[in-house]
């Protein structure tokens, strides 16, 4: 069976390289004290996906009559590493009055429900939001880091984090460990109170490394739903604190309701100056009749006016 040398984790935690993240800088990444995957020739590859494959077969539970698991169906014959399939709706977008944030609750792999009930916004500090898509753990271990660098950085500087900065911290992580099988589609989301570019903050950030800063974002599989109910209703951030809630939930109870993916509860939070605070958590049942009774007017009264061009006609 292959190995694999895990010295690099001595070297990455020696306290010397951890004293030299101080000397990076103000807003610095603190990344030494991470411990660096070692690089991994084609011959050790392929023999991990052979040793993979033999564990798979010879497990107790493989091939055992009503057992339900089947290795075949969840590997790929030329590569042997587990694909999952993973569905969510995330969402955030900038406004006057802050950011606001808005995510579904649905864990899934394929058409199994894992769960119903995740926490798909961390809580970073008291004026930081990140939100998970992709992998559960992947997002959920990666940014309780963060949060825990972010603290650092107030510990050693004695001011909090910038937006700009906590993202970069993520980024570097993400960029280190590209290639590695991570999966996270991430926000990072928040309000800067000091320097010439003041106000609420945006970044997406995923586990390509990308890191991106924009107004809107919707991350995930019901994504596309999300961003036909936004691109209707944001109007370039010209929102009043009520209108921004009603339009995150709107855009996740469509996205719901035509993604089998996403589902559960809704949950939204407003970040402003002071911190953030959560503004709705509800099932996305809760939201129908309202919803649809919307849709209803808005169809009755689009067939009225209808009538009447063609009466003047």
């Amino acid at each position: 069976m292959a190995t694999v040398d895990l010295s690099f984790t001595e070297q990455a935690f020696r306290p010397d390289a951890m004293r030299s993240n101080h000397k990076m800088g103000f807003d610095a990444p603190l990344m030494s004290a991470l411990p660096m995957m070692p690089p991994m020739d084609q011959q050790q590859a392929t023999a991990s996906s052979q040793d993979f494959g033999r564990i798979g077969a010879g497990h107790a539970f493989a091939g055992m009559p009503g057992s339900g698991f089947e290795p075949e169906r969840f590997q790929d014959k030329n590569n042997a590493d587990l694909k999952f399939k993973h569905g969510t709706t995330t969402l955030a977008f900038t406004f006057k009055h802050g950011v606001l944030v808005a995510v579904d609750s649905r864990a899934s792999m394929g058409s199994y429900i894992g769960s119903g009930t995740v926490k798909k916004v961390i809580e970073i500090n008291k004026y930081l939001l990140g939100t998970m898509a992709g992998g559960a753990a992947d997002c959920s271990f990666w940014e309780r880091h963060l949060a825990q660098q972010c603290r650092l950085f107030e510990l050693r500087n004695g001011r909090r984090i910038s937006v700009a900065a906590a993202s970069k911290m993520l980024a570097n992580v993400m960029w280190q460990y590209r290639g590695r099988g991570l999966s996270c589609g991430t926000m990072i989301a928040g309000w800067d109170t000091k320097g010439d570019n003041q106000g609420p903050k945006l970044y997406y950030v995923d586990s390509d490394g990308t890191r991106l800063q924009n107004n809107l974002f919707s991350v995930g599989s019901g994504s596309t739903y999300a961003y036909g109910v936004l691109d209707n209703g944001y109007n370039g951030g010209d929102l009043t604190p009520e209108e921004a809630v009603t339009l995150g939930k709107r855009a996740i109870w469509h996205a719901t309701h035509r993604d089998a993916y996403s589902g559960g509860t809704i949950n939204v939070y407003w970040v402003k100056a002071d911190g953030w605070q959560k503004m709705f958590a509800g099932d996305m049942n809760t939201l129908t009749d309202g919803f649809e009774k919307e849709r209803q007017e808005r169809a009755a009264k689009a067939a009225e006016d209808n009538n009447s061009m063609v009466d003047d006609e």
